[in-house]
């Protein structure tokens, strides 16, 4: 008899930065995929990246696996075609049945202005794209097959009633409760939660205010945390220490176990964990090799 998960009843993802998907990283990150699927990993998710359609990176990752699912974390719809997409999903499922989960999202409005784009009405625009894409014959995308990123209440809704559920990122435990309250019982709620498995405090805090520091120049994450009490003067050089210990899990593998398992307790169903390692470019292959069977309790 195996021993119970520190998560409990939770099973736990990998999330990789779209990067992942590059052709430089494609041979490593398949390597690494197989890896993270002896280990016990539920899915795979990656960024879905700021280049339209779904990236045939996907396809080499599931090809090199066997069980573990794959999702897309998150397809930015602004830049995306639903027929494509659809079309996309179609191509996958032929060859890997079931195994690929679309997460879909409306991105960031520096992000899509940046690439030329108007970023107007993001819950009006998600629903409209929503529509088109079911209104595909075939190949369709049903409403399991696919996430949607999900951070205020109007989207979690509308995650609850169109798609499997819910894909919240760089949120607190607080919202994963807030989430779980809005999508009641059933929908998935799958928060991408990113640690640092460094006991070091000034080097963890560093390595995290490092990765936080770009998403706290993104108005849908400070209006967020903005919704549970946290203030500007919190947000700032990357965040304070009571910020980043309520965002980033730290420490060893007890630690970060116990900071995930506050996300299971608040009602989350899958933890998405993103390490953060200290290096730039590296994968954190060693570190999902000792956290990984931390988490899981084997």
């Amino acid at each position: 008899m195996g021993t119970e998960s520190p998560l409990g009843a939770a099973v736990v993802s990998v999330w990789g930065p779209a990067t992942w998907l590059k052709p430089e990283q494609r041979a490593a990150v398949t390597t690494l995929a197989a890896q993270l699927e002896d280990l016990g990993c539920h899915r795979l998710w990656i960024g879905g990246g700021q280049e339209p359609g779904v990236s045939a990176a996907f396809g080499d990752i599931l090809g090199a696996t066997d069980r573990m699912d794959v999702a897309s974390g998150i397809l930015n719809f602004w830049i995306n075609e639903p027929t494509e997409v659809a079309a996309d999903l179609a191509r996958l499922d032929a060859r890997f049945p079931g195994r690929f989960l679309l997460g879909l999202g409306n991105s960031h409005a520096p992000l899509v202005e940046a690439g030329g784009r108007r970023y107007d009405k993001p819950y009006s625009a998600t629903v409209d794209w929503l529509d088109q894409l079911d209104a595909i014959g075939e190949p369709a995308v049903a409403g399991g097959r696919r996430a949607l990123a999900a951070l205020g209440p109007r989207m979690l809704r509308l995650a609850a009633d169109r798609s499997v559920g819910a894909h919240p990122y760089f949120s607190t435990v607080e919202h994963t409760r807030f989430a779980r309250e809005v999508l009641g019982d059933g929908p998935l709620l799958a928060p991408e939660v990113a640690v640092v498995l460094e006991t070091d405090p000034d080097v963890a805090r560093r390595v995290a205010r490092t990765y936080m520091s770009r998403y706290l120049e993104l108005p849908n994450y400070t209006n967020n945390l903005r919704r549970f009490g946290w203030e500007e003067s919190d947000f700032v050089a990357g965040g304070n220490d009571r910020l980043v210990d309520a965002l980033i899990p730290w420490g060893d593998e007890t630690a970060i176990a116990a900071g995930l398992r506050a996300h299971a307790d608040a009602g989350a169903d899958e933890l998405v964990v993103q390490v953060l390692p200290a290096g730039p470019g590296r994968l954190p292959t060693d570190e999902f090799g000792r956290l990984l069977p931390a988490l899981l309790g084997s």
